[in-house]
């Protein structure tokens, strides 16, 4: 039998303490102990992530778990839209030419494809068309031939320059053929055991090695493709179609399908074992990941925007989420909050529920305290800086230029602003804050003021004059994004400051206005408010995240509502959201943790 060193290269060390860094399936000798011992053993767990943009049927899906992409839908119809992921969100990706759904595609999220497919639902038709994507844009390809246009097929491939097709409708008929991809053209491959739809998501491996589980007439089929033919070798678990595929011949997983199920199973090569549940139940789905399950799976649902994460690691991990948290002790909105203040340690002043008022609140991570009142009552979503011990408040209505300071008991009435103002934003600290953007009449402003503890200073204006809008950072590096430009005008703009001037980056995911907004230049967290084209659009409950170039999906929280406020320091790895309108004014505060992985315990190494 092979010893341990030979298995994986290394000798057991000999040591005097567990090490502070074992990798998963690590083992040693711990001579204080006497014991032989071994790090995790690992688990398979599936977590939720960032929701999808568009809910959509695929056309084409890929990548790995921290790079995926899909393309087309949504399930209304066939669509142009990609997505991207970056392991905690979904971004909008280069526009397909050719509106599809049902497609089959394979690749990275740099170098893609996508063929065939359906224009149009119902009734579906298979189509010709093949793309080409570069990681921003998509291309025509070679079509595929006559005779192997279909929809509701599965494609395969490990990267884009080979990969395969096969199953599928032409409505009618049923297809069992496969056309296999070079790059450049195509060629007919070995015929499938059964014909017809298998589902786009229910294939994974390469071109000379790929695997096929489920469907299409005989649901439990798992089959083996070796670069000419298909084998059938094994039968999945469960009779199902449209099942989740991703990882190889020899290490894959597949998971829900069709009829809707939250199992999953990991898959040897020769034998299926169960694995950690799903947490969305889906008639549809699809995978995508690295080479094994092991290194990290992604799975994404028809019917619902869930994204979920699969890993096989002794490691525990945390899903990111929202939680509730304390209530506040007075419901209302348009107040303003200590922008560079901890989610365990937030302020919140000012605000409305049917008056403007001076409501000072103090929260430690569980509960909110009521402390002295701001001199002056005032709402429109104020401007707000500091910590909870050294805060600012500014601008609002009435008083527009009024800015008072918290010293963590009382306020006290500071240098003005030098243009009055409500529905602005603030960042920074007491000492170095920056107030820009709100309004005074309809329009919004692009006035932006620094302040050093005693006077305010003018200073180079916004490249987009908005209001009912929210930012993050510092007073040198501050962040600006969405609002209202000119009624009833709504914008997805962001920009980012230096500490001299404002530049416009890229544009949020979806324009926003009335959301809440924390976290730094580089990590910024956007939740809630109202999304729409124009100032009367629905309220939502839906988080996003900017990592200093891209804005991504987060998890939703769990109350939908605008005129929200929140902290988090300079940092979007937790954040706090508080107050808002539902309607009616809302006491409730939401506690945001971003994904957490922690080493799991050793133990010892037993004979029996």
């Amino acid at each position: 039998m092979a010893g341990y060193n030979e298995i994986r290269g290394l000798r057991v060390k000999y040591l005097s303490a567990d090490p502070s860094n074992a990798e998963n399936g690590q083992v040693w000798y711990n001579s204080t102990s006497g014991n032989l011992r071994v790090q995790g053993i690992g688990v398979g767990a599936w977590s939720s992530s960032g929701a999808r943009i568009i809910n959509s049927i695929p056309a084409g899906q890929g990548g790995t778990q921290n790079a995926a992409w899909f393309c087309g839908g949504p399930p209304s119809g066939p669509g142009t839209n990609t997505e991207e992921y970056n392991g905690s969100g979904w971004s909008t990706g280069g526009t397909l030419n050719t509106a599809r759904r049902l497609g089959q595609g394979w690749g990275t999220q740099t170098a893609a494809i996508t063929a065939s497919g359906s224009p149009m639902s119902p009734p579906n038709v298979g189509m010709t068309t093949v793309e080409e994507y570069n990681g921003s844009s998509w291309t025509g390809g070679t079509a595929v031939p006559a005779p192997a246009k279909r929809y509701n097929g599965a494609g395969l491939g490990a990267v884009k320059t080979s990969g395969l097709i096969f199953c599928g409708d032409q409505n009618p008929p049923p297809l069992n053929t496969t056309f296999e991809w070079d790059d450049s053209s195509w060629t007919a491959g070995g015929v499938y055991p059964f014909s017809g739809p298998i589902g786009s998501g229910s294939a994974a491996g390469s071109q000379t090695a790929g695997i096929a589980m489920g469907g299409p007439s005989s649901g439990n089929v798992v089959c083996n493709y070796d670069g000419s033919s298909w084998t059938t070798t094994t039968t999945y678990p469960a009779s199902k179609k449209r099942i989740g595929v991703a990882g190889t011949q020899t290490s894959a997983i597949g998971f829900g399908g069709d009829p809707a199920t939250t199992n999953a199973f990991l898959f040897d090569g020769s034998t299926f074992s169960a694995t950690g549940s799903l947490a969305t139940s889906n008639a549809g789905s699809y995978g995508m990941g690295g080479s094994s399950p092991s290194t990290a799976t992604i799975g994404m649902f028809e019917g619902n925007s869930a994204t979920e994460e699969f890993n096989f690691s002794a490691n525990t991990i945390t899903a990111a989420a929202w939680s509730s948290g304390g209530a506040l002790g007075t419901a209302r909105d348009e107040g303003g909050a200590a922008a560079n203040a901890v989610s365990d340690a937030a302020l919140y002043f000012g605000g409305y529920n049917g008056s403007a008022l001076g409501i000072t609140e103090e929260y430690n991570g569980s509960s909110w305290s009521e402390q002295n009142d701001l001199g002056t009552a005032r709402s429109g979503r104020l401007g707000g800086a500091g910590t909870q011990t050294a805060g600012l408040c500014f601008g609002g209505n009435p008083g527009g230029a009024l800015n008072e300071e918290y010293d963590g008991t009382s306020w006290t009435e500071r240098g003005d602003l030098n243009t009055p103002r409500n529905q602005l934003c603030g960042v920074g600290i007491s000492t170095a804050a920056l107030a820009y953007g709100g309004q005074t009449t309809p329009s919004g402003l692009n006035n932006t003021e620094e302040y050093d503890g005693s006077s305010w200073t003018a200073q180079n204006t916004l490249n987009t004059a908005r209001y009912g809008f929210s930012g993050a950072g510092l007073q040198t590096s501050a962040l600006a994004f969405c609002g209202v430009q000119s009624p009833p005008t709504i914008s997805n703009d962001t920009e980012e400051y230096n500490g001299t001037s404002w530049t416009s980056v890229n544009d949020m995911i979806q324009p926003a206005f009335n959301h809440g907004g924390s976290g730094a230049q580089t990590a910024a967290l956007l939740f809630g408010g109202q999304t729409g084209t124009s100032t009367g659009g629905a309220k939502t409950s839906a988080a996003f995240g900017y990592d200093g170039t891209n804005w991504s999906t987060r998890p939703s929280m769990g109350t939908t509502r605008s005129q929200i406020s929140g902290s988090s320091g300079t940092s979007n790895i937790s954040a706090a959201a508080f107050g808002g309108t539902i309607p009616p004014y809302s006491t409730a505060t939401e506690e945001f943790t971003s994904a957490t992985s922690v080493a799991g315990p050793a133990s010892n190494i037993t004979t029996s």
